[in-house]
């Protein structure tokens, strides 16, 4: 009725002749935005998580630190899953390793 009948008749040889090609080219967008998030979000976090794992191990006895509330202390003691952290003179607080924020470079505390 809208169609004229040739234009019908004839539409379906044609796509069936660049099907693949029209699939391929519909994915291409979407692996293009997959590509571009693995660059721009997930591997930058990778790289973040692998510095801070490296940062966690490699904390000793008398480093000056920032934990996860923004509290300053210096390390008493380690332990295979929690720190001792000295926030003040005579109190001293039990923490995560995963809750060390950052180490500070020596004399910061006073």
């Amino acid at each position: 009725m809208f169609i004229s009948s040739a234009f019908a008749q004839t539409a379906p040889a044609a796509a069936a002749g660049g099907d693949m090609m029209s699939t391929l080219t519909g994915m291409l967008p979407l692996v293009l935005m997959f590509i571009v998030l693995y660059f721009v979000m997930i591997r930058p976090q990778m790289k973040r998580q692998k510095e801070h794992r490296a940062m966690v191990e490699a904390v000793a006895k008398g480093d000056e630190v920032v934990i996860g509330g923004g509290m300053l202390g210096r390390i008493t003691r380690l332990s295979e899953q929690y720190l001792h952290v000295e926030i003040a003179s005579g109190v001293e607080v039990q923490v995560q390793r995963a809750s060390l924020v950052q180490v500070l470079p020596k004399g910061t505390l006073k």
